[in-house]
């Protein structure tokens, strides 16, 4: 069994694409029983952020597990397969393992230490885990990626990176206001996006800000940490008029600021709007629309790659702590998909211990049970001696495609049965 990792990121396809393939929290449940039904997916992790979705999977091989991901991918979000040939990436073994945990650091986000990537991959598996999807192999893989993700937050600068998301949101929107001090806000959602624009703005000096959401109760508790106003989106129409700046971050999937809503609007200042949310929230057409300036994830690009390019000089620091991480968890895999052969060559080195301080009893008689008891353990010391270093190289040199080759020499130049794993 090996672990395969097939997804589409913002990397090489475009925000459209990466919204029809977004995951909502009613998707998740008929993807995963789609997934328990191929008998080709023994274990299954789905990751759906606003900069990727992905599946990683336990499988038995890489072409049929390939195309089976591939198939759940497409069937589940309703997109042509054909649709997915060009920015479908995978990655297979090792080469999984070494994604995910650059995810969940940050390193593979349109925003070097997106601070919210590790809990999205923590809750991605246990997702995943509640619907009964997810096994030993996944579990074990995506514990080890958040703890490299924790490492890199916790050892390098880049744990302590801006939400930068709206931070670069919140500057272009400044740059083009004039200014954002004394200036009516409106954020539209309530969650973790929407509670780091409250930060934000707040940090700048907006004037008046106004919190909308179709849960009240989440608006009003959201609304009370920042000092804030609150409503339900029965109130969107009317706060629009009256903004500068709107930023939207809601989970909906479809549009929730529609174009025709914009138009009508009387609107006496320009209104900057930042949509960051994956399926978008405001319809791309009224970026269109004269005095409104709409910035979605795809319009960010440009302000993000610039701060990775500002935080280049931490990313060979956090690349040293994951590749220690990953040798860890490659050597723990390694391990246990070899532990049926090592037990074996240890027992029969205790074997051949025990027949030779048989074989001498009648000499080592005259000794005193101390004495006897020393020789066996030196004949001990020095068997797991020279087992020691074939069972490390076995670990070492095990990588994907020759696991079987190397454990079958080491089993025929010891005489063992290699056992089945």
């Amino acid at each position: 069994m090996a672990i395969l990792a097939l997804g589409v990121s913002h990397r090489r396809a475009a925000v459209d694409l990466l919204e029809r393939l977004a995951f909502t929290d009613d998707d998740y449940a008929k993807a995963y029983r789609r997934a328990a039904e191929d008998p080709t997916l023994h274990e299954a992790v789905i990751l759906s952020t606003c900069n990727r979705v992905e599946i990683y999977a336990n499988v038995a091989a890489y072409h049929a597990g390939f195309q089976a991901m591939k198939r759940l991918l497409g069937e589940s979000r309703g997109v042509a397969v054909d649709l997915l040939a060009e920015p479908l990436y995978s990655h297979y073994e090792e080469e999984a393992a070494r994604h995910l945990f650059d995810v969940a650091a940050g390193l593979d986000s349109m925003v070097l230490g997106e601070p919210q990537i590790l809990a999205q991959v923590r809750e991605a598996h246990r997702r995943a885990e509640a619907e009964g999807a997810t096994g030993h192999t996944l579990t074990a893989l995506f514990h080890a990626a958040a703890r490299a993700g924790r490492r890199v937050r916790s050892e390098t600068p880049l744990g302590s990176a801006p939400d930068a998301f709206v931070e670069a949101g919140v500057a272009l929107a400044d740059g083009w206001i004039g200014g954002l001090e004394g200036s009516t806000a409106v954020i539209v959602g309530a969650g973790q996006m929407s509670a780091l624009a409250v930060k934000h703005l707040r940090d700048r000096g907006v004037g008046t800000l106004r919190v909308l959401n179709r849960s009240l109760e989440r608006a009003r508790a959201l609304a009370a940490r920042a000092d804030a106003e609150h409503g339900d989106l029965d109130q969107l129409t009317r706060s629009l008029a009256q903004a500068d700046l709107v930023v939207s971050a809601t989970g909906a999937a479809g549009l929730v600021i529609h174009a025709d809503t914009l138009r009508s609007t009387a609107r006496e200042r320009r209104l900057f709007v930042l949509d960051l949310a994956v399926p978008r929230d405001v319809e791309p057409s009224a970026a269109d629309l004269p005095g409104v300036r709409l910035v979605d994830l795809e319009g960010l690009r440009e302000a993000l790659t610039a701060h990775a390019d500002g935080a280049a000089a931490h990313i060979a620091e956090a690349r040293t702590i994951l590749a220690a991480e990953l040798h860890r968890f490659t050597l723990r895999r390694r391990s246990e998909r070899l532990a049926p052969l090592i037990h074996a060559l240890r027992d029969r080195g205790d074997a051949v211990v025990a027949a030779e301080l048989e074989r001498f009893r009648s000499d080592l008689g005259a000794l005193t049970p101390d004495e006897r008891e020393a020789v066996a353990a030196l004949a001990r010391g020095i068997v797991a001696k020279l087992l020691h270093d074939p069972i490390v190289r076995l670990k070492e040199l095990s990588v994907p495609g020759t696991e079987d080759a190397h454990a079958r020499l080491l089993a025929a130049l010891f005489d063992l049965d290699l056992p089945e794993s």
